[in-house]
């Protein structure tokens, strides 16, 4: 199966995030709208090369995994387009329809001190003020007004869930290098 323009054969990089999914041709200039998994698609704009998997359903145009070139991303009304090298007419860009995006970590802007990336605090230690382990971060949830922890351990060989909310109140210190989050939370919250 031959390559469509625009794409060349790659690896993902050891980093690689999924950030999005391309949704549909936009335009007839081979612009393309994507659907972004966050509501604050930085990553996506700061990157100039996405990584791409075809789509698991449908007809896929291309195997294994793809890498792009961007030339422009940007938010237009209520989605973000994207157009990219190669890529320049609605037919190609159609073909695209269903692909995963991913971008290399590395690649991702730096955070302002005290925000991060939830990808970042995903499988961190959480531990409260009186040193116990309350587990480790299984996924997180955007309630609105507020991020959760949603927090996974075993206590007494049984699966134990908690949710503790991501704010100030509740969280003292966020550390990466360590791969620990310290709270203000008891086990028996």
């Amino acid at each position: 199966m031959t390559m469509l323009p625009g794409l060349e054969a790659a690896s993902l990089p050891a980093d690689a995030i999924e950030v999005g999914r391309i949704a549909d041709a936009w335009g007839i200039k081979g612009w393309f709208k994507v659907l972004p998994y966050s509501a604050n698609p930085e990553a996506l704009f700061a990157a100039r090369q996405w990584f791409l998997l075809p789509t698991e359903k449908g007809p896929q145009p291309f195997t294994g995994a793809a890498s792009i070139s961007v030339k422009e991303s940007k938010v237009h009304s209520d989605s973000v387009v994207a157009c990219v090298q190669g890529i320049g007419d609605r037919t190609d860009a159609e073909a695209l329809k269903g692909s995963r995006i991913f971008i290399s970590r590395a690649a991702f802007p730096a955070a302002a001190i005290d925000e991060f990336y939830w990808v970042d605090l995903m499988g961190l230690e959480v531990i409260n003020r009186e040193q116990e382990n309350l587990g480790t971060v299984k996924e997180l949830l955007s309630t609105g007004p507020q991020t959760v922890l949603v927090i996974e351990s075993v206590q007494d060989g049984k699966p134990v869930e908690r949710m503790i909310p991501f704010v100030s109140a509740y969280i003292d210190d966020v550390s990466l290098p360590t791969k620990t989050i310290r709270v203000d939370w008891q086990l028996d919250y």
